[in-house]
């Protein structure tokens, strides 16, 4: 009896339903999230086939003046100059790239380089040579004065306007800077800015006929007529055979109401210059006569005839 009453208390001891280490098979395991992993790049790579896209260098930037050749032994800006004097400026201006090449900082190869596209018209070249000498020589003004002027021809008028302002840090009392940076704040249509260069200029040379007359042309602009009219006069003295002058200068005779002056300063630019198509309108209209050649006809919609456009310094 005793002996059976042991084996039961033993067998519910040991029976897997009464175990207190029994985990419910109806609870579901915990998912652990694992750390991202981020690609590790190997910089230490030699072969390309084995870099990727990350690894691989952004190429150098292109010089913009420069052109690359695999003839170093050749002494190219030599060649420049014997091309130049044979009348050859296209065949110069490439080796005196070439030149640049190796050496990108060579003050005599940049200047031959600005030098000879001007001569091509290609005037943006020309303004990214000066402007590397104006940043290589920081105590001179004319390499800035020099870029103003090709972004002007280039008609870039805001990097016009900083290279003379450049300039005038460098030399205020110099009156070209001052006619630059007017030029540049007139076509950009900031007339007070550019009537101050303007005055600026003629201060420090009365006697400077292109910012008188690039005064009064402001000054037209501006609708400032009457102070137009006396430094046009100045700048008609000073510069008779300038037609584009005296068209200015009939203009501000006619807007302040001198018919018959206007009349004379059309006849003389005129007759300056018989191609000068805005100067012919403006005589044609005065003079009350009909306007009948085809070249006439197609300019008439450029020149207001209420308001005449006065022409810009070229």
């Amino acid at each position: 009896m005793k002996k059976t009453l042991l084996a039961a208390a033993m067998w519910a001891l040991f029976a897997p339903g009464c175990t207190e280490k029994q985990t419910p098979e109806s609870k579901a395991p915990i998912a652990v999230a694992k750390p991202a992993v981020l690609p590790v790049l190997d910089v230490s790579a030699t072969d390309a086939k084995e870099t990727t896209a990350l690894e691989k260098p952004a190429p150098a930037p292109t010089d913009a003046l420069s052109l690359a050749h695999d003839t170093p032994a050749v002494d190219h800006l030599a060649r420049a100059e014997q091309l130049k004097t044979d009348g050859d400026l296209a065949g110069a201006l490439t080796e005196a790239r070439r030149a640049l090449y190796q050496n990108e900082h060579d003050a005599e190869t940049l200047q031959l380089v600005a030098e000879l596209a001007m001569t091509q018209k290609r005037f943006t070249l020309a303004a990214v040579a000066q402007g590397r000498l104006c940043d290589d020589v920081m105590d001179d003004a004319v390499p800035c004065l020099r870029e103003a002027r090709a972004w002007l021809k280039a008609r870039d008028y805001q990097a016009a306007l900083g290279a003379a302002q450049s300039a005038l840090v460098r030399d205020d009392g110099n009156p070209e800077n001052h006619q630059a940076a007017g030029l540049a704040q007139l076509s950009l249509g900031d007339l007070t800015a550019a009537i101050t260069a303007f005055e600026r200029a003629v201060e420090l040379k009365p006697d400077h006929g292109y910012a008188l007359n690039n005064l009064g042309l402001a000054y037209l602009r501006a609708n400032q007529n009457e102070q137009a009219v006396g430094v046009l006069e100045q700048a008609a003295k000073l510069l008779p055979h300038v037609a584009f002058v005296h068209n200015n200068l009939g203009v501000a005779y006619e807007r302040t109401g001198q018919a018959q002056e206007a009349k004379d300063e059309y006849f003389i630019a005129t007759s300056l210059s018989p191609k000068y198509v805005k100067a012919r309108v403006n005589a044609s209209r005065v003079a009350k006569v009909k306007v009948e050649t085809e070249d006439e006809m197609n300019s008439l919609s450029d020149v207001p005839h209420a308001l005449p456009t006065p022409e810009p310094m070229p």
